[in-house]
């Protein structure tokens, strides 16, 4: 992907401990998936150490914050890095990152909407796409396709292709 947006892999939900340490809400493939990286959010915060809580998600160090108060203020802050530090991908796999906000478009050339999250219930990611017109009360419209090969047989940079029977209003 051309595009190098901040993709978040973890929130930081409170501190753990007195000495820095920070909880982290993981949102991607889990702690070793967040190990690859050591510099988070335009570098402003450098992990030490990530650690896995046992319990889904990490405990990090960083080393510019020493105390629990430090750690505190962070509550919230979500951890980004560059879409182009992440690991290259194998022809037919994509990052949530890539699809959100590409314009959705029917098999048959026709506007539909844009990408507007990635969603997975178990079963398989399902992407939601708000409609590019209102409708006739003047309501935004959204709807839910899945994004398997009958669904979405194409997507690229520029733009996602949806089958038209997923896009039926």
């Amino acid at each position: 992907m051309a595009k190098d947006k901040p993709v978040t892999l973890a929130a930081i939900t409170g501190a753990h401990g007195v000495t820095g340490e920070v909880r982290l809400k993981l949102f991607g493939e889990g702690v070793a998936a967040l190990k690859r990286y050591r510099a988070f959010n335009d570098s402003t915060l450098t992990a030490s150490r990530i650690k896995d809580d046992g319990k889904g998600g990490a405990i990090a160090r960083f080393e510019q914050i020493t105390d629990r108060t430090a750690a505190e203020k962070l509550r919230g802050t979500l951890l980004v890095v560059p879409r182009s530090s992440m690991p290259a991908l194998a022809e037919g796999e994509y990052y949530h990152a890539d699809l959100i906000g590409l314009p959705a478009v029917s098999d048959e050339g026709m506007a539909l909407g844009t990408v507007i999250a990635v969603e997975n219930f178990g079963a398989g990611d399902v992407l939601e796409i708000e409609r590019a017109e209102p409708d006739a009360k003047g309501r935004v419209q959204r709807f839910m396709v899945p994004m398997t090969p009958a669904a979405v047989p194409a997507w690229d940079d520029e733009k996602l292709v949806v089958t038209a029977a997923f896009a039926a209003e």
